[in-house]
């Protein structure tokens, strides 16, 4: 049985400010909920429907709830079985660019698009992303949701981009509509990768930061790629 003030409690934690005061953040849905129990990220409370409950044992103090009671407090359009508090970690590492590629987010305002590059990084083995401090939140949980998992595998860290580029010593591509072809490019063992604000692009002080100018080959009429699928598209040739 889930009380009133506990369901009103748990349906702040929609909001940036409260999740930050708190401390914690919202994990839904039988995936996330099975990798998270596999992660060293500290589960505080669990609520789930019986069926849920039933064939997954875990240490983790769980409040059986029914499904209108599941939907109350859940972010989804349906709610899906489960619905975790999650503690945010206390310590990131440090970001690492040597001997691996990384991604760096220029204003990236859009949850989903957040989480699948999140996701899309996951898949092609880069372990680092950095991003402006004006970047969406990560523990938003649209963005959680998005990255299906991927969060849990990839460090990322808000940073001042621009300082973060001019220390990294390492190439930096830039994806702009005059840079060469990325189909064209050797393959790099090491680097950044900026991918810009959805609507504006790479902004104008993150410009002179970029040692490779590189872009998309533009076939058809499009005026611009989502960014998401552009991060797709350029990792699959440089990875």
């Amino acid at each position: 049985m889930l009380s009133r003030s506990e369901s009103k409690y748990i349906q702040t934690l929609s909001h940036k400010k409260q999740r930050d005061a708190e401390g914690l953040f919202i994990v839904e849905a039988p995936k996330l909920a099975a990798e998270l129990l596999q992660s060293s990220f500290n589960i505080k409370k669990i609520y789930a429907l019986q069926s849920w409950a039933n064939t997954n044992k875990t240490i983790v103090e769980t409040t059986v709830v029914n499904e209108d009671e599941l939907q109350k407090i859940s972010n989804l359009q349906t709610a899906n079985e489960v619905l975790m508090l999650v503690e945010m970690p206390k310590e990131n590492p440090l970001p690492k660019f040597k001997n691996q590629l990384a991604i760096a987010l220029d204003g990236i305002q859009d949850p989903g698009n957040f989480g699948t590059i999140i996701r899309i990084a996951d898949w092609f083995g880069i372990k680092q992303i950095i991003c402006s401090q004006d970047c969406v939140e990560l523990y938003n949980p649209k963005v959680i949701q998005s990255t299906m998992g991927s969060f849990l595998r990839v460090n990322i860290n808000y940073v001042v981009l621009e300082d973060c580029l001019q220390t990294a010593k390492v190439p930096i591509f830039g994806a702009l509509l005059n840079g060469e072809d990325v189909k064209n490019i050797i393959k790099p063992t090491e680097g950044i990768v900026i991918i810009g604000n959805e609507s504006k692009g790479i902004r104008p002080h993150i410009l002179p930061h970029i040692t490779n100018a590189i872009s998309i080959a533009r076939i058809g009429e499009a005026e611009s790629l989502n960014a998401a699928v552009a991060a797709g598209i350029i990792l699959s040739n440089l990875v």
